[in-house]
């Protein structure tokens, strides 16, 4: 008595297959999407350190627009190196905050405030910010609730700066006006070059700090990734904590700040 033995069906097993490289193709498709919005359109960068508080928080999600300053080859995953210079070019503006590649490494993601311009001469004197031997004007405002040296939330002085050009945004001096970089040299900001700073002046790593020192330096237009634009998300973490924790984000959300310009 013969068994009867199942047989797979030609037009079943056809069909399997097609779906399968139907879904192959759409998910190469997404990709090159999502490849093409990230180069040309936009990028998320998440915020991991308190160097631009208050305007930008740790664990604060921006887009960033790659257009604003044209393309580089720091706009493309990996920055391969198929061109120098930039494509389509144009010029950021005093008070802008940009993501930029630091000199140091030409790898590293930066987001710092642009402060000076080329050819600007910048310095900063008890605190105190000069652009080209004038006074960035400055008013005191009420005080930021931030974690302090020792390590504990408390008020510290805040000021709404005023820039050249008329761009106004909050700063704040842990250390008062005697911190670690609050008097300088004056620096002359080469071609080609932006002279970067944070928002938390006594917190941050920039170009008031030399690039052979550990610090930034003067940035090269070709480093410039992007302009901060909006944040999109943002949690309630500390610096260089992992957000990988997603069943935390009801209880860490910072609703509020969504859709918050970032500048």
């Amino acid at each position: 008595m013969s068994k009867n033995i199942p047989v797979a069906e030609p037009e079943k097993e056809e069909s399997w297959i097609a779906a399968f490289v139907e879904l192959i193709v759409v998910v190469i498709q997404a990709l090159a999407i999502a490849l093409v919005i990230r180069t040309l359109l936009f990028q998320p960068f998440n915020i991991p350190s308190g160097s631009m508080i208050p305007t930008l928080l740790v664990g604060d999600y921006v887009f960033v627009s790659k257009y604003a300053y044209g393309y580089s080859k720091y706009s493309i995953i990996g920055s391969p190196d198929l061109f120098s210079g930039r494509i389509l070019g144009a010029e950021p503006k005093r008070g802008d905050v940009i993501v930029f590649k630091t000199p140091r490494d030409n790898d590293t993601d930066y987001i710092k405030r642009l402060i000076g311009m080329p050819g600007d001469r910048i310095q900063m004197k008890e605190g105190r910010l000069y652009i080209n031997g004038d006074l960035v004007p400055r008013e005191q405002t009420t005080p930021a609730i931030v974690e302090g040296r020792d390590g504990r939330m408390g008020p510290v002085p805040t000021y709404k700066e005023r820039l050249p050009g008329g761009v106004e945004h909050t700063i704040i001096e842990i250390d008062g006006d005697h911190g670690m970089n609050d008097d300088t040299d004056v620096y002359v900001v080469p071609p080609g070059h932006y002279f970067m700073m944070g928002d938390n002046r006594d917190n941050s790593t920039d170009s008031r700090v030399a690039k052979w020192e550990g610090g930034v330096g003067y940035v090269p237009f070709e480093n410039l990734v992007g302009r901060a634009e909006r944040i999109f998300f943002s949690l309630d973490l500390k610096e260089n904590e992992s957000a990988l924790a997603f069943w935390r984000w009801p209880f860490i959300g910072r609703w509020s700040r969504i859709l918050k310009p970032a500048h």
